[in-house]
Order: C-alpha cells, then structure tokens, then sequence
C-alpha cells in the first residue's frame, strides 16, 4: 500500500515570538501551539498536582503510612510505564523515608494485567497494610474488593479510561475519572506517581514533616530521568506538560545526572547520552526494557531502573538487550506468517481487509502487541492480534488507526455482545482483550462489522502529512541542531517531516534491507540519506534517476565527526 504524501496546510503563526526562526515557528503553530507558555520547558510551568480528583485522600492516606512506618506494596504491570512507575515509587517513597516498601507484578503469561482476583488473593497472604496501584487498578472492581475485603487500604494512581463502575478504592488518581480536573488526561501512568510523590512532599511541608524530624526534603528532579523514558516509552500524546517532564528528564541525562540502570540501557543501545532524544526513548531504550515483560519477568526490568551499582546495571542491561534480540527473532517468525496470510487474502479480495485480525495458537503472547502495531503501520488498519491463553481462552493486543478509538469500539462490541467479551481495557489508539477460542471467527466478524461501519475509504488512506519543502539554507548542520533543540517530539507532537524531489548519485543496500543514498537537492547540494527497512524488491531501482521523498533532518555520527543525513520515511520513483 503506496502511502500518499500530503503538506500541512500553512497555518497563522504571528502569535509565536518572533525571535523563533521561521521554519520552526510554522512546524510549533501546525502543531497546535496556540501560546508562547506551551513552549516554555522549565519545571516551574508544570500543571498543579491539586487538579487532580482525590489527590487530597491520597497523600493523607501516604501521610498516615509513614508516620506509622506501614507495609506499603506497589502493584505494578509487566511494559516500561508500569516499570517506570513502579521504580519512581520505590525510589521516591524510600527518599521520603518510608521503609518498609515492595512492589509485586503480574505474571503476564499467568495472572494477566493489573490487579487481578489472582494477584489480589497473593497480596492477602503478604498482608501489606496499604496496596499502591500505577499504571493499573481503574478497571479491577473484583481484585480491589478481594484487598479491601481483608482490611487492606488501596490506593488506586492509573491514567487508563474508567469504565461504568469504579473499583472501591480508598483514593483513586486518575485524571481520567470523571470529574477529574487536571488537564493533560495524556499524562503516563509514571507521571501520575511522580505527581503523587510531588503532592506528598507538600502535605509533608505543611505539616512541617521535614522540620520535626530534621530531615531534608526530597528532590523529586532527581526522578525526572526516569519519568522521561516511561512517558515516551507509553506513546502518551506529548501535549505542553508531558513535553516538559520528558524534556527535564532528558536534560538531566544530558547532563550526566541519571542513574546507573539507565545509562547502562544507553550504553547497551550504543546511544551517545550527551546527544540522547526523545526517540532513542521510543526506539532504542523501551524496547529493551519492554523485552524484560514480553518474554520473562518485568522484575528484571525494574532491578535494572533501581540498581545503585554501575556494574550491576550493565549486566541486567545484558540480559535485557539478549532478551530484546529473542524477541525480535520471535517477532520476525511471527511477522512473516501474519503477512503471508494477509498476502493471500489480499490477492483473494484484490483488496486490503478493513481490519486485521488473526490468530494462531502458537504465537507468542509478549509479541503479540507488536505485532499487532507492525501490521497496523503497514496495511493502515485497525489490527488485533490473539494468542493462546489458559483455559480455552485467547488474548488479544490491538491498534488502532486516526479516525477509530479502540477502546470504545471494544465496549461497543461488549454491549451488542454481552457473553463475547470476557474481559478488555484500554486506550483510544491500543487496547487488550480476552474472549474465548471457540468465539473467535464470532468476535472477528463482530469486530469487522463494528470496525467497518466507522472506517470511511478516507481512514483507510495512509497518509504522511509532511511540513512542505526545506528551503536550501536549512540544508546544514546549524538549522538540524535548532530542530533537535525545538523538541522533544513524539506522539501527537510529530518531529517535523519535509519533502522534496531529489535526483539520485548513489543508491545501495547495506545491512541487508536498508538504502543509502547520496542525492541531489536543487540547489546543487549533495547530501547523504538512508531509509530504513526498505521493500528491496522495489530498491534500489536503477531505472529512477529522480525521485520524491518524504524525509526527517538528521545528525550521524561517525568516529566524533557529524554530518547532516536524511532519515527517509517515504521514498517514491519520479519521472525524469
């Protein structure tokens, strides 16, 4: 499926300071920047920790915790904002002097996601005297109501949709229950603990803690390296205050002020920490730290984010980075049999399905998400992705595209179908489930019709919306750097994209499927570019002298020289 390459429509921009330089001050205004203060970065301009709903509750429910040095147990989940989470609540409660605090996370293969009757009946035999959930807990009415029933208070901080009930939690943070005020319902589940710790530092203060007891108040920056990676880790929109909390995490790494277990996931990913972006989050260090809940135990993962020995931390980044490996071998196997099958039904229907939706008994229950998000990326449609689970049971990992909201797609499908669904949860964009083998082709005919009855042939376009042609002057090194400065960019804060036509010098394979190409801008310029995982059936053509491409500005570095690069993300053949 050709993807169609489409400019932004120029926007007014004369609201943004004028010291901005041009280009960038279009890209911030297409982007939705509508005052100079979302551009604002400083830890001071974050949103107040009072606008969130029962906020109050739960620092008195902390407040009483420590002054009685209660057993505190954190419930985490098994992907890098539960590990995040859970690692800034072990580090953060511990600087406010709490000692006796654990953490315990689901088996993803055996208990599934978040507070389950399962985990719920192993947290009252540890009787801990208050259950801290993050990342989970809005959607686990039953597991709550095991805890409380045998005296244990809970605190519930999640930023997943709530449903028609509520859990019977002691205090539930989550900006979006309803009635909810706090503002970016995008924030990660990691950013709602730190916000949590953030809120407990003030009632601490007020009630003067921390000068009773001589003890100095807790710098919660130092946890911003962390919060970072797990907000980007989530592919949370990057609305003004996330942007702000990934951007002081990566200046403190910048910086050289991170912890051990992160700079030896940099180290391992053979990124430069110096240099480090919002996208070496997304793309070199998540994945080795998602590796950890996908094929073994998260626990890993999160020794790894809380080790205080640099040695130590390289090793478990070891295992980690081997574990990464293992999975994108899986996940090759799986890919390929998934496309084969699609491959078939697309030259049976002379057409791309409206959904994808497979299942195959022998696929890997940790893959499967990805799965799901590479066959969405490449086909432009909803997909769901199944795996065998236990007792005739089957889950489910799903994306979605623009236009389709996942979650409300699944409850829609739950409504018409009351005995389909066993159980689902989820966001807008990516979603779980689980239903019974035995309804599968019931469900997948279900989700088709219901999926089918939203998607226009518009929705099903792939389109790649790009910020117009560079002027030949941006073509140096000065104006990439304002850009990578100008972030940090990600989820529904896109890195600027531009287009043009280039002429071709050079074009060759290296490492087995990716172009690199020295090209030609108008100007006479030559400049070196590289598309990754390209279709080599397709590339390199010698029949194209020109072509069109969709690209990103780049710095690559080689041996401590930069240069300027390309990163295509869309090459098409022109015509002479």
């Amino acid at each position: 499926m050709q993807t169609v390459i489409a400019t932004r429509e120029r926007v007014d921009d004369s609201h943004l300071p004028a010291h901005l330089h041009p280009v960038i001050k279009q890209i911030y205004a297409a982007r939705g920047v509508s005052d100079p203060v979302e551009l604002d970065n400083r830890a001071s301009t974050l949103l107040n920790f009072n606008l969130f709903k029962d906020m109050d509750k739960a620092c008195a429910l902390l407040v009483e915790a420590l002054q009685q040095q209660s057993k505190v147990l954190i419930v985490g989940d098994f992907d890098a904002d539960g590990a995040t989470s859970t690692s800034v609540l072990m580090e953060g409660l511990a600087l406010f002097g709490f000692q006796h605090v654990d953490y315990l996370v689901p088996d993803r293969f055996s208990l599934g996601y978040g507070l389950s009757p399962a985990l719920a009946e192993q947290i009252v035999t540890i009787a801990p005297d208050l259950v801290i959930t993050v990342d989970n807990g809005i959607s686990c009415i039953s597991g709550v109501e095991i805890v409380k029933n045998a005296g244990i208070k809970v605190l519930i901080t999640d930023h997943h949709l709530q449903g028609e009930q509520l859990p019977n939690a002691d205090a539930i943070v989550n900006p979006n229950q309803h009635s909810c005020n706090f503002p970016s319902k995008s924030i990660a589940g990691v950013g709602v603990a730190f916000y949590l710790l953030v809120a407990l530092r003030h009632s601490l203060r007020e009630l003067q803690y921390f000068a009773t007891q001589q003890q100095p108040e807790p710098n919660l920056a130092e946890l911003l390296d962390i919060v970072a990676l797990g907000t980007v880790a989530d592919v949370v929109a990057l609305d003004a205050n996330n942007r702000t909390l990934v951007y002081q995490g990566l200046a403190r790494i910048r910086s050289g002020k991170t912890r051990p277990g992160i700079t030896a996931l940099i180290e391992v990913a053979k990124r430069n920490a110096a240099r480090l972006s919002a996208s070496d989050f997304g793309f070199a260090l998540a994945p080795r730290l998602n590796a950890a809940g996908r094929l073994d135990d998260m626990s890993l993962g999160i020794a790894c984010l809380l080790s205080k020995d640099i040695n130590q931390a390289r090793r478990i980044a070891g295992e980690l980075d081997a574990l990464n490996h293992e999975r994108r071998e899986i996940e090759a196997g799986m890919q390929q049999e998934a496309q084969a099958v699609l491959e078939r039904l697309v030259s049976t229907q002379q057409s791309v399905p409206d959904v994808v939706c497979l299942y195959q008994d022998d696929w890997h229950q940790g893959v499967i998400g990805i799965l799901a998000g590479r066959l969405k990326e490449r086909y432009h449609r909803p997909a769901i992705i199944f795996a065998q689970g236990d007792e005739g049971e089957i889950k489910g990992s799903c994306r979605s595209i623009e236009g389709l909201h996942m979650r409300d797609l699944l409850e829609q499908i739950n409504t018409q179908h009351p005995d389909l669904i066993a159980k689902f949860g989820g966001h807008a964009m990516a979603a779980g489930l689980t239903i019974l083998e035995r309804d599968f082709e019931r469900f997948k005919m279900a989700f088709t019709d219901a999926a089918s009855a939203i998607l226009t042939e518009e929705h099903k376009q792939s389109v790649l919306l790009t910020d117009g042609e560079l002027p030949a002057t941006c073509f140096n090194l000065d104006f990439a750097q304002l850009l990578q400065q100008a972030g940090p960019w990600g989820q529904q804060f896109p890195e600027p994209v531009f287009e043009g036509v280039f002429e071709l010098i050079q074009q060759r394979i290296v490492g087995e499927k990716h172009l690199k190409l020295v090209l030609k801008h108008c100007s006479g310029q030559l400049v070196d570019a590289i598309a990754f995982n390209i279709d080599v059936k397709a590339w390199p053509n010698t029949a194209a002298q020109y072509a069109k491409l969709a690209y990103q500005l780049d710095i690559n570095e080689f041996r401590g020289k930069f240069s300027l690069q390309l990163l295509v993300r869309e090459i098409q053949a022109q015509p002479a």
